[in-house]
């Protein structure tokens, strides 16, 4: 995975081809798939290399329908939805060795002036550099604190969960989990670079809100996961480069599904919401980084 936000940048330049084609490399990984981040990342790319200029987006609604290879390139086929006066709508297919892996739908929208409020930012929650490393937390836990290395061009910071003794009290959200987070480096000024971003780091930890609750780690070999659906919302414009907090809730597990929201905010105001669905199963032994 990339180890530096230049390369994170890079990974998002995908190469065009013919009729609304484009094609995203994959980085040298440990992962036996595809990572979701990235394939909502230059998904939502794609699609901005087809809309009009000024137009932003505002909303994706994604389905992974199968892994992705995660040694081989993806073709990102963009179909035009709709153009109109203020409004566009991509729908974005994924393909690996001719198989639809993933499929989106983004509507992007012309900045106009109206109505402005926002939920406030959650209140005494530790400053980025009062919280450890998500991998320090990891491998205190359950010794798996190498495996985050795969996320080296990200600064994440554990700034509380709900587990027994944490931060934060499990009375309302059995399921709750606070980290910073923002890339290594600064980014291009370039809105859909860091909306991409904010895709990209939106899947890293949004599922595992949902196995707080029942006292397993997120990689044990005895956890089978992967995102079926992301939802997510664009409300106001980000900085990726800029501490992020993200704020995670898990309202329902059941049958083998665990369902996480999220919310992110920047300078007291909430910049990008999101909601997911993963497979969490039990299982007997997995790979490592499957």
């Amino acid at each position: 995975m990339p180890a530096t936000t230049a390369e994170l940048v890079d990974l998002l330049r995908l190469e065009p081809a013919p009729d609304k084609v484009f094609v995203g490399r994959h980085p040298r990984t440990r992962m036996q798939r595809t990572y979701g981040g990235q394939v909502l990342a230059q998904a939502l790319m794609a699609a901005y290399a087809t809309v009009p200029d000024k137009r932003i987006a505002h909303s994706l609604d994604a389905y992974f329908i199968r892994p992705g290879d995660a040694h081989n390139d993806i073709e990102y086929m963009v179909e035009t939805v709709r153009d109109g006066h203020t409004f566009s709508a991509r729908r974005v297919t994924a393909v690996q060795d001719g198989r639809a892996i993933f499929t989106m739908s983004s509507s992007f929208h012309e900045l106009e002036d109206g109505f402005d409020h926002s939920d406030p930012e959650p209140h005494g929650v530790p400053a980025p550099e009062d919280c450890p490393t998500i991998g320090e937390v990891s491998e205190e836990r359950s010794g798996t604190g190498a495996m985050w290395h795969e996320w080296d061009a990200l600064e994440v910071r554990f700034a509380g969960d709900s587990t027994e003794g944490g931060l934060i009290a499990p009375a309302n959200h059995r399921g709750h989990l606070r980290v910073w987070v923002r890339t290594t480096g600064p980014l291009p000024d370039e809105i859909a670079v860091h909306q991409a971003i904010l895709a990209y780091l939106s899947d890293l930890t949004l599922l595992p809100v949902a196995v707080i609750p029942h006292n397993v780690d997120f990689v044990s070999r005895n956890l089978q996961f992967a995102s079926i659906d992301h939802v997510m919302w664009f409300h106001r414009r980000p900085r990726a480069d800029q501490w992020l907090l993200y704020d995670l809730l898990s309202p329902s597990a059941s049958h083998s599904l665990g369902m996480g929201t999220g919310r992110l905010f920047q300078n007291q105001k909430l910049i990008a919401s999101c909601a997911q669905e993963g497979l969490i199963r039990v299982v007997d032994d997995r790979m490592p980084f499957s």
